[in-house]
């Protein structure tokens, strides 16, 4: 048996190192197949075109009159009427208010459905409790009913609690989402390993504890996504606004309604106003964008 072995250990041969040069061409080959070519160039410059053309024909349309956009050739190019069509639809619809009540309701509606949702994500994903599981199958169950079922009941029960007609009417009924919820629940169960929440526990650490020390900054990339996706849900939200709100009191999304009055209504003018209206998500889109992109980026990396 022993020479066995013996014989066993001297026929392993142990491969010889790496040649430095060798090393470095296969790091050169390695980044040369990760370079993408002329014709992923092509695909990412198509797919920015047709992203960027809806955006850009407004504003052409915004900066013209009707009857330079009903000529026979349209326009390609953005006028001088921008700032014009924009007076009218101030006018015409109260945008500015719309504007600040949207403000309102989407920081209010992100802020607690983040909040919430990593609460309880995190309940679902690493904490042990009885019904968890049916809980949790009842909770994915509800995003398959359509929304306008509900419709009705929902604004009996604002009218009864007299919040119909402000803006508590469309904060309150979305201030947690079943999507959030999977969505963390989802991520903190691959992010989080469950020997860390146990060893912080037999450390005395409490849930709350260790929600704040270690689940919170390990969840920071989902909840950025999670926060981007809920802002420019509620931003464009028309069907429940326009229901519980009135022409008083609107949503950016509803006051839109005021510049198609009239019997020939302005394309012009209500490019402009949709323009206007647009502007402030594509600002902080611009700003927190690259910020967003990080926190994904380093959330996807594994230390």
């Amino acid at each position: 048996m022993t020479a066995t072995v013996r014989e066993t250990a001297s026929a392993v041969v142990v491969a010889p190192a790496t040649n430095p040069a060798t090393r470095s061409n296969r790091r050169r080959s390695s980044v040369g197949a990760l370079r993408p070519s002329w014709v992923t160039y092509l695909l990412v410059s198509i797919v920015t075109l047709v992203s960027v053309l809806p955006l850009y024909y407004t504003i052409v349309m915004a900066s013209h009159t009707n009857a330079e956009m009903a000529a026979k050739v349209p326009p390609l190019l953005p006028n001088g009427s921008l700032f014009t069509n924009l007076k009218a639809a101030l006018k015409l619809a109260p945008l500015n208010q719309g504007l600040v009540n949207s403000v309102l309701v989407s920081s209010a509606v992100t802020v607690a459905t983040v909040a919430f949702c990593t609460l309880g994500g995190f309940a679902f994903a690493k904490l042990r409790f009885r019904g968890s599981r049916a809980l949790l199958a009842f909770c994915i169950a509800t995003m398959m009913v359509p929304t306008q079922m509900g419709i009705i009941p929902l604004y009996m029960l604002m009218a009864r609690l007299g919040l119909a007609g402000h803006l508590q009417s469309v904060i309150l009924p979305t201030l947690v989402t079943a999507f959030g919820i999977f969505f963390m629940r989802q991520y903190l169960t691959g992010a989080i390993p469950d020997e860390l929440i146990e060893a912080a526990y037999v450390d005395g650490a409490g849930s709350f504890r260790v929600f704040r020390s270690i689940v919170l900054p390990a969840a920071r990339p989902a909840m950025a996504v999670l926060a981007m996706l809920t802002f420019l849900t509620t931003w464009n939200d028309f069907f429940w606004p326009i229901i519980a709100l009135s022409s008083q009191n609107p949503t950016v999304q509803v006051s839109f309604q005021s510049l198609a009055t009239g019997y020939a209504p302005q394309q012009s003018v209500i490019m402009a106003g949709t323009l206007y209206g647009v502007l402030p998500v594509l600002i902080v889109f611009t700003l927190l964008g690259k910020h967003i992109v990080g926190g994904i980026m380093q959330g996807a990396v594994k230390g």
